[in-house]
């Protein structure tokens, strides 16, 4: 294998000047750089995308066990909210969508149930694809950004309930659910700056 591999240096050398085979030679040098950076990128989103699938599985924990809905079903502050944010604005939408899936599946395997699965992940994904259009259109900041998320996430979830109740009168709660979700949204977001200023540093 060696020999072969000075047999094809030596032809190189002789069909090309010293010149072009110093090109390629760099050249190659620089492909094989690239490919190693982003595979390290790639290495690197992936394990912060681990990391925070577990936090926001501990978020959605933490409100399992202490629910903080204000005398009003569906009303939640959603801390893994927070951490979707984050990983939007962090390491983008694929990973983002990815933390958000995993929580929503993982949350109603080990601590939900089939009910709270369907009504989690239709106002994640209603709230995921609000903040993903928003954020595209470079408009809004992550504070705007985590408003139209908290409403439209209540939103989401009303709109399932009033699917499976068959009762339009469910929708007298969307008002309040509305007010929840700019609050929450904004506290949440609030929270997002904080976090990307600081790993921005």
């Amino acid at each position: 294998e060696a020999r072969a591999t000075v047999f094809t240096v030596i032809r190189m050398l002789w069909r090309e000047p010293p010149e072009e085979v110093r090109r390629k030679a760099v050249n190659g040098m620089r492909k094989n750089d690239n490919m190693a950076s982003a595979v390290q990128r790639k290495a690197y989103k992936i394990s912060v995308c681990a990391v925070l699938t577990a936090l926001a599985l501990i978020f959605s924990y933490v409100e399992a066990l202490f629910p903080f809905q204000f005398g009003i079903p569906g009303m939640k502050l959603g801390l893994s909210n927070l951490v979707v944010l984050v990983a939007l604005y962090r390491i983008g939408a694929s990973y983002a969508l990815s933390v958000n899936l995993a929580r929503i599946l993982l949350s109603g395997l080990l601590f939900g149930g089939v009910s709270a699965m369907m009504y989690s992940l239709a106002g994640g994904m209603f709230s995921f694809i609000t903040m993903l259009l928003l954020k595209k259109t470079k408009i809004f900041s992550p504070l705007g950004v985590s408003m139209a998320g908290g409403v439209t996430h209540n939103i989401g979830q009303l709109t399932v309930a009033a699917l499976v109740v068959e009762n339009s009168k469910i929708y007298l709660y969307l008002p309040a659910l509305l007010i929840s979700g700019t609050v929450t949204g904004v506290l949440l977001g609030f929270g997002a700056v904080l976090i990307l200023n600081r790993l921005k540093r």
